[in-house]
């Protein structure tokens, strides 16, 4: 599949800023975060609805007309897009609800209503990420995205992101924290874990060949004439092939900047060393995950390109 832009934005920058909102809100609802302070929490929180507010809108712009973006929510029922964008509006009023009763002096020490509307937007933001990765999970003519692996691993990589980002806040506000500094690490190390299983998983052609998709399946089948001259829409999207050097470069730069450097840089802060550095892992990771995102729609395969001369998916 053509990475597009918009759409890695969307998922990276979401991704992120749910995360973090699902990190601080658990975290200080069930009384795991370090003498939070109410300026602290809201700037955690704002960054997150920024994050969030930024990648849906940049997600519209992968439409070919975005004023019609509002009949994504016209199909609840069938589609995964639709519950996404219902879920991700729904999410707001009780995040800002959730917000205000902070401002309100519910940051030390929150009553039931801030409990209530912390882990209703809890539950909205892991939802909403869910639904995203469930938009591709469910297409069943990708074969590397048609895996459970894929809401797995969206879900994950959000909530190892926004620890990065709780991490880098609360050392502007109070300095290192090695409770959050460690839980960062974790969360970066399943992260990865899981992303390797997922790189693993696909490695093997286990999908559709061209003798499945023509139904001769006892002899060799090749494609003698495409049936055009030039490229087409499904060549251009759908067949997409950047080359295995690429991929593999791609991947390195993946767990290079996206796992191996923020964990090292995390455990060395956890021993002792600046927060300062923190400067460098938070980029990093972001970068990283962008790469990964390019990645997953790079390495997407379509069952359309059987009938374009590719033997497998």
């Amino acid at each position: 599949m053509h990475p597009a832009l918009s759409v890695i934005l969307f998922t990276v920058m979401s991704g992120a800023g749910y995360g973090l909102f699902m990190l601080v809100a658990l975290l200080h609802v069930f009384g795991g975060y370090p003498d939070p302070g109410t300026s602290e929490l809201v700037v955690q929180l704002g960054l997150a609805l920024a994050l969030i507010t930024t990648g849906l809108v940049s997600s519209t712009q992968h439409l070919a007309n975005p004023k019609n973006a509002w009949r994504a929510v016209m199909r609840v029922r069938t589609s995964w897009l639709s519950r996404e964008a219902v879920l991700a509006i729904g999410f707001y009023p009780f995040a800002l609800l959730y917000g205000l009763s902070i401002l309100r002096g519910g940051a030390l020490e929150p009553g039931g209503f801030t409990m209530a509307m912390g882990l209703i937007s809890v539950a909205l933001a892991g939802l909403t990420v869910f639904c995203t990765g469930m938009i591709y999970a469910s297409l069943k003519t990708i074969r590397q995205w048609n895996t459970a692996l894929t809401p797995a691993n969206y879900l994950m990589l959000g909530l190892a992101l926004g620890a990065v980002l709780l991490v880098a806040v609360h050392a502007v506000f109070q300095g290192r924290s090695e409770p959050l500094v460690a839980m960062a690490l974790s969360l970066l190390v399943l992260a990865a874990l899981l992303k390797w299983i997922y790189y693993v998983w696909i490695r093997e052609p286990s999908g559709p060949t061209i003798n499945t998709a023509t139904g001769f399946t006892r002899g060799t089948v090749r494609m003698m004439d495409p049936g055009h001259t030039a490229g087409t829409f499904l060549t251009r999207e759908f067949g997409y092939d950047p080359g295995a050097q690429v991929i593999g470069q791609v991947r390195l730069g993946v767990y290079g900047l996206g796992f191996v450097l923020p964990i090292l840089l995390l455990s060395w802060i956890l021993l002792g060393a600046s927060v300062f550095w923190l400067v460098l892992a938070v980029p990093s990771a972001l970068a990283g995950v962008g790469l990964e995102r390019w990645l997953f729609f790079a390495e997407a395969r379509h069952a359309v390109m059987l009938y374009h001369g590719r033997q497998h998916t």
